[in-house]
């Protein structure tokens, strides 16, 4: 089974290629995949009817009691053979009804595959949790179907609302099967939870309301799926998809989710009463409605759709009610609904395809020129009528036997209310081939632009099914009865004939009355028209929209003012009111006894930092801020080496001085002083707002750690991490052995973070050097000139390269590769010949801190901050082009490279038996190093780094030289320089300290500006 969801899988990814290679035949290929669904389960037909379930499990979340069950119970093999019958022969159909010029083939193919595979696995797991997973799915796919003429605005509107209405109640749904597996007697396993059900024990010590409440929200998933009154709207609205959706969705596949998922649960949850309010109750109702509404159409398509409305409600009602003889019919109409139905849109889609027009008042003739069509459709609509011998009048028959044949108060109504329905069906099925098929007077016979023998296969297929099902009741009946013998009640049977009686003359009373309608259809029009319309359901769900839409425009107008003071504070006050009132609440005690430090130093450490920040409150200037922050940073970080965590401590220090160098370079695009100072009382407000969020966050430490009731998980984390994780650094073992989930979740945010910094930054196309696009109009005098570079470098077009052969070396020693394009104003002899001392020994140091962090303090974070340091400091000394000098490299390439290593060491256990992220211990013997301990989470750690130089070079690329270079395209500052050969800097050139003012005197000695 799980085999069969993967051929899906494979098909739907591969299908845009085979559609984009061999076009719409390529349908019939495909269609093989639902048939090859229904063909497995047709050769499982003798074990499912002995009781010898197929079944396959595979563990997947065993802590949330998530797995893979599949079983083919006979429920499922009736369902399984509509889904993947029914969706092969309207792939085949596709391949004819789609023009060969049509577009998003490929998309619409690879979809519907999708769809069908998300439905088979719906109707074949044994897991509530996997079966709402499946649900959503058949409700993404659906969106994406009925959504395929996205270029119009009806199927957009039509999509919205289908995937709005279905997903609200799959959430509702959810929520109920979480309920009923978690109470008492209660399972994630939906045959135990029905068994458990049917036997009175689910719900055993929960509170009275708890599992009604639960089977009710379960019920409005299904029922909106299903198109039950009052979600009923969203149906003849998805008539804006293509025709075979229609026929797939919105009759054999879709909306028969719900009408299973009653079915399923029936047989142990029938006998309460919110479910017979709303099954049998909404059921009745979306019977009449549909059946009217069907009525007053004069599209084809919507008289159908509006008919599938009804007919669902029929379904619902059947196979919820509960009695055993009822459920019978139940299933019988389930299979008749989805073979006559479909064969009914299959030719809808062929009439528009043939002719152009759906319009019932615009055809006539088409019975003699299509008597073909003629014939399935009348067949179809005889079975959709329940007009005998076709299967649809044995189930009809077999659902007004039984009703008779309970004979309560309730049952009667119930019995009144489908016969009426069945009046009502008639009347519209007569309507709907008359429109289609007859000849009427006055109206003109529009011409047939297009035949075709392969479009024709599928319905006449259906409707010959549909007929020849009705013929061997009794054999129909060997397949239905064993699921249906799961229901309360006495035996009932499905036969062509059941004698005189009761049944028989509401049957008769039903065609006699139905007939009138159609014959007198103009007076039922006239008294349909007298009633005033009115907006309905779908009337409050646009109103329901419109009000969302408003509140929504009110709240965004009164939270979000642009105003980040007043972000802040919403924030902030959100947090002392929860934390405070959820300590009142609950009644957390503070400590007995609290220790305010361990040594003299922490007061002082603590001393510094609160006076830094109060002084970074009171500054007026950016820069000064930002450094008195970083003194607070550093502080934090001596706490923690005073505290004895000195991993922590050197963690906390690499990203401070990252952070800070950060913030130093976004402040050279902002004013120096703060613009706006906030009034005396605005500050008194955020001074009390910031004492009151401190003493919050103080107290709720001091309350959390003297609330512990258990023993700490420090105890005893140093012998696992040694254990499990093969290291003594618990900090680093945590980040890539025990919690490494956590952390491939936060470098995956790295890197989006990484790349959305540098798209808003980058108003261009990144280039793997750094930008070279400078005017070379605008290159200060001291880089102008035919000579050689410092240190035998040329530079050429915002790069360094080696000099050409023959060149003659410059004189003097360069300390840094591209120190001679920074202006002289801004270079520092002694930073140069620093960085040039430190930059390698930083490199080295971050490879060790890589290497070493298993056992002592470091690890791939730390040591890619301080290899991205490195960077930042060479990036400082020299430069824009230094820094593509140190590295020229893309840092998407390291983002990548570094992610793609860590999901790699991850996965590549699972090829050996393990499990996912295990780690391994790897003992060797170097020549040099000796007996080598290695633990395999070294290369997972290694991504970490990677990823981790990647973002600081990112971060300098973005925030650093691409601000660089808008500053000189702006003039704001002397450029570092751009170069385009043969230009190259000149050692005797005279330093020119204002590049305006030069290239003034250049215009005024008539150079090109």
């Amino acid at each position: 089974m799980l085999q069969l969801l993967t051929i899906h899988l494979v098909a739907a990814l591969l299908a845009p290629v085979i559609v984009g290679r061999f076009g719409r035949r390529a349908f019939i290929a495909l269609a093989a995949v639902p048939a090859a669904a229904a063909v497995w389960a047709a050769t499982q037909t003798s074990h499912v009817l002995a009781g010898d379930y197929p079944f396959q499990s595979v563990p997947w979340v065993p802590a949330l009691d998530i797995e893979l069950v599949f079983r083919l119970d006979p429920l499922s093999w009736l369902m399984v053979l509509v889904v993947g019958g029914v969706g092969a022969l309207v792939l085949v159909y596709c391949a004819a009804y789609f023009s060969a010029t049509a577009t998003a083939l490929g998309r619409f193919a690879g979809v519907f595959v999708a769809f069908a595979g998300a439905m088979l696995g719906l109707v074949i797991t044994d897991n509530s949790l996997m079966l709402y997973v499946f649900w959503e799915l058949t409700t993404v796919f659906s969106y994406l179907l009925i959504g395929h003429y996205h270029e119009r605005q009806s199927s957009r509107r039509a999509a919205m609302q289908a995937i709005l209405v279905t997903t609200l109640g799959g959430l509702a749904m959810l929520g109920g099967l979480i309920v009923l597996g978690e109470v008492d007697g209660g399972s994630y396993r939906i045959s135990e939870l029905v068994a458990s059900a049917a036997s009175g024990q689910l719900g055993a010590g929960a509170p009275p309301a708890l599992v009604p409440v639960a089977v009710g929200a379960i019920l409005l998933g299904a029922l909106s799926k299903s198109a039950q009154v009052p979600f009923h709207f969203w149906l003849p609205a998805a008539m804006a998809a293509p025709t075979p959706v229609s026929a797939y969705l919105h009759a054999a596949a879709m909306v028969k989710a719900g009408v299973y998922l009653v079915a399923r649960l029936a047989p142990g949850l029938a006998d309460l009463q919110v479910w017979r309010w709303m099954v049998v109750g909404l059921g009745v109702l979306t019977l009449l409605v549909g059946g009217y509404r069907a009525l007053r159409q004069h599209d084809l398509k919507l008289v159908l759709a509006f008919g599938t409305v009804s007919q669902l409600g029929l379904i619902i009602v059947l196979v919820g009610h509960g009695d055993r003889a009822v459920a019978l019919a139940g299933l019988a109409m389930l299979l008749s609904h989805a073979l006559f139905k479909a064969c009914l849109f299959l030719l809808v889609g062929v009439i528009d395809w043939s002719v152009g027009t759906r319009d019932l008042r615009q055809l006539s003739g088409l019975g003699r020129r299509m008597p073909v069509a003629a014939v399935a459709a009348a067949i179809a609509v005889a079975s959709m009528a329940g007009i005998p011998p076709t299967l649809g009048y044995v189930a009809k028959e077999a659902a007004l036997e039984s009703l008779v044949h309970l004979g309560t108060g309730a049952d009667l109504w119930v019995l009144a209310a489908v016969a009426l329905g069945s009046v009502l069906t008639l009347a519209y099925g007569l309507r709907f081939w008359w429109g289609a098929f007859w000849d009427k007077p006055g109206v003109a016979e529009p011409e047939a632009q297009r035949t075709s023998r392969l479009i024709m296969a599928s319905p006449v297929v259906l409707a010959a099914l549909s007929l020849g099902l009705g013929l061997v009741p009794g054999t129909l009946e060997r397949y239905l009865a064993p699921y249906a013998d799961t229901y309360p009640g006495e035996a009932g049977h499905l036969t062509l004939w059941g004698g005189f009686g009761a049944a028989l003359a509401i049957t008769v009373g039903i065609v006699v009355l139905g007939v009138a309608m159609f014959v007198w259809r103009r007076p039922v029009e006239r008294f349909q028209r007298s009633f005033r319309d009115v907006e309905g359901a779908e009337g409050a769900y646009r109103r329901t929209l419109r009000a969302l839409d408003n509140v929504s425009a009110d709240v965004t107008a009164l939270t979000q003012r642009g105003s980040l003071p007043a972000y802040l504070s919403t924030v902030l006050i959100t947090v002392v009111v929860v934390v405070l009132g959820a300590a009142t609440v609950s009644g957390v005690l503070w400590p007995e006894r609290v220790r305010a430090w361990d040594s003299p130093a922490q007061l002082a450490t603590a001393v510094v930092i609160a006076v830094a920040a109060f002084l970074t409150a009171r500054a007026r200037r950016r820069l000064k801020a930002v450094l008195l922050l970083g003194v607070s940073g550093y502080g934090i970080a001596l706490l923690y080496e005073l505290h004895g965590a000195p991993d922590l401590a050197l963690t906390q220090v690499l990203v401070e001085t990252v952070t800070l160098v950060v913030f130093v370079l976004v402040l050279r695009r902002l004013p120096a002083y703060f613009s706006n100072r906030p009034l005396a009382t605005s500050r008194w407000w955020r001074a009390i707002l910031g004492a009151a969020v401190g003493i919050t966050v103080a107290a709720l430490g001091v309350m959390a750690a003297g609330s512990r009731v258990h023993d700490p998980v420090s105890v005893a984390y140093p012998e696992e991490a040694y254990q499990y994780g093969y290291g003594k650094n618990i900090v680093n073992v945590t980040l890539v052995d025990i919690r490494a989930w956590d952390t491939m979740g936060e470098i995956s945010v790295v890197l989006v973070a990484a790349t959305g910094v540098a798209s808003l930054v980058f108003l261009r196309t990144r280039i793997g050097h750094i930008d070279r696009a400078v005017d070379a109009r605008r290159t200060p005098l001291w880089v102008r000139g035919q000579g050689e570079t410092h240190g035998g470098a040329r530079l050429r077009s915002g790069l360094l390269t080696k000099p050409q052969k023959g060149r003659v070396p410059g004189r003097g020693r360069t300390w840094l590769s591209a120190g001679s394009t920074v202006a002289p104003q801004r270079r520092s002899v002694i930073f140069e010949v620093g960085t040039r001392m430190v930059f390698h020994t930083m490199l080295v140091f971050s490879l060790f801190l890589l290497f070493a962090g298993h056992n002592a303090p470091g690890g791939g974070f730390a040591g890619g901050l301080v290899a991205g340091i490195a960077l930042t400091v060479r990036y400082l000394a020299g430069g824009r082009y230094e820094l593509g000098e140190a590295a020229p490299v893309h840092p998407g390439h390291l983002l990548g490279t570094g992610l793609f290593l860590s999901a790699g060491a991850g996965a590549v256990p699972v090829l050996f038996g393990g499990t996912i992220l295990q780690s391994t211990i790897i003992d060797v013997t170097l020549p040099v190093f000796g007996d080598v301990h290695l633990a395999t989470a070294l290369f997972f750690d290694i991504g970490v780094y990677l990823v981790v130089v990647g973002l600081v070079l990112d971060i300098l690329r973005s925030l650093g030289a691409e601000v660089d270079r808008h500053g000189e395209v702006e003039g704001n500052q002397a450029p570092d320089v751009a170069f385009d050969d043969p230009v190259h800097v000149r050692d005797d050139a005279v330093p020119a300290p204002d590049a305006r003012r030069e290239d003034e005197a250049l215009s005024r000695r008539g150079g090109a500006r």
